[in-house]
């Protein structure tokens, strides 16, 4: 009995102690809730021209131009939205590379036929007519685009924009963009402008290789600077994104991604096309193109992946690491072959310099394998192509003397800060 009064007694000090001890509501104030990072919606230009009730395009005959990439958030087709819509008279689509729904190959023309979802008639822009016709306009009162680039002139949908721009203006017709995201942001500048005796379907446009505009800015630029042929200007019209801000590269938007090429499968293959689409002229080395990686990566069967991945790293380029990678592309020039070499990962992307990666690779394997150096072995009858997607003759020239990038650089990137400054009063988005 006295052992229990004992146990009792202490169990009734014990609470007293933790009661007296416990913390007082006085001496620490209550802690909001830490609140979730808020997101903005970004809102592509077909969503708002619907918003505003198609407004600018009411009683007007409409061509759109567009492919598979032009949807809203939910992937409806603007070719749908149009033609469903009440206030829109569309009366024909224009295809450019690849077609209005994705189904011709890189390279292919594409003959005048119906849209077998809507029965428009759809007019080629790439092949033998690159540029609207007369006879094409001749029912429209208006063109409208909308098509998802990629950030890099020598993509084929700057020079579909320009050229219809063009023609718009010739034809007396207006021109309305459907503003989209620029993946590789809107701050990247790199590589010369254009010069005159390189000007063709791959480089259209005195712009650089990589020219931080959306295309609705771009399409202001192109008017504005008189870049449209004969100084020609159109009377156009850019249906601004909401939400989107400059730092923004594809991955941080929130938007579903359509592939705009069958070799452009995600927005890293976007990042990845200024990093070795112009080395990717020459069926020099496998840059990821027939394998899952494309535009990601360089490899062939001869190279030692290791050395090259060392002295690549050795070179310490800002926001890049050179991964040793060994793969056996299922298609494409070297298909079935097993081949090694890098792949590219991006650490820090606003740091990256995205167009100098494919020479700094193209030199340091000219180090390695002097007898293999690039243009000691490429056909010259790629030459003019290579040129033509540099935008100057200068490059090749100035590479191909010792195969070094510094004997390049300062060429390659004459023109990238004045065209960063003159291309901020076309800015849309801070």
């Amino acid at each position: 009995m006295r052992y229990l009064k004992v146990c009792l007694a202490l169990a009734v000090m014990l609470l007293a102690a933790l009661y007296f001890m416990r913390p007082k509501e006085t001496e620490t104030e209550p802690q909001p809730e830490a609140e979730e990072p808020q997101t903005e919606e970004i809102r592509v230009g077909i969503e708002v021209l619907r918003e505003r009730g198609f407004d600018i395009l009411r009683g007007k005959r409409v061509g759109l131009i567009t492919n598979p990439t032009g949807v809203d958030r939910q992937l409806r087709s603007t070719i749908d939205i149009l033609n469903e819509a009440p206030e829109v008279n569309l009366v024909a689509l224009f295809g450019p590379e690849h077609g209005v729904r994705g189904d011709q190959h890189a390279g292919e023309g594409l003959g005048d036929v119906r849209d077998a979802h809507t029965g428009l008639p759809v007019r080629s822009l790439y092949g033998s007519t690159c540029k609207p016709t007369p006879a094409m306009l001749r029912d429209v009162d208006v063109l409208v685009y909308d098509i998802q680039d990629i950030g890099c002139r020598s993509f084929t949908f700057v020079s579909t924009m320009g050229l219809a721009m063009e023609a718009a203006a010739e034809q007396g017709k207006e021109f309305v963009v459907l503003d989209r995201p620029n993946p590789l942001g809107g701050v990247k500048v790199e590589g010369c402008l254009v010069e005159p005796d390189c000007r063709s379907f791959v480089s259209q446009f005195a712009i650089p290789y990589v020219y931080g505009l959306t295309c609705g800015e771009l399409a202001l630029l192109l008017n504005g600077e008189g870049m449209l042929k004969s100084g020609v200007k159109c009377a156009l019209t850019v249906i601004p994104m909401e939400g989107w801000h400059r730092s923004m590269t594809y991955s941080d938007t929130g938007l579903q991604w359509i592939p705009p090429s069958p070799h452009i499968p995600q927005p890293a293959s976007a990042i990845g096309y200024p990093m070795s689409g112009i080395l990717g002229e020459f069926n020099y080395l496998n840059i990821g193109v027939g394998y899952t990686l494309p535009f990601q990566m360089f490899a062939a069967s001869w190279l030692d992946a290791d050395m090259l991945a060392q002295r690549l790293n050795g070179l310490d380029v800002p926001g890049v690491v050179f991964r040793p990678i060994h793969a056996k592309p299922f298609y494409g020039g070297m298909a079935g072959k097993q081949v090694a070499g890098v792949q590219v990962h991006i650490s820090d992307y606003e740091r990256a310099p995205l167009t100098d990666i494919q020479f700094l690779v193209a030199q340091e394997i000219a180090s390695m394998y002097p007898k293999r150096a690039l243009f000691k072995v490429v056909n010259s009858k790629r030459f003019g192509m290579f040129d033509r997607v540099c935008g100057s003759h200068q490059i090749r020239e100035r590479f191909a003397r010792q195969h070094r990038w510094d004997d390049v650089r300062d060429y390659w990137y004459k023109d990238a800060d004045e065209f960063r400054q003159r291309s901020q009063k076309y800015h849309l988005y801070e």
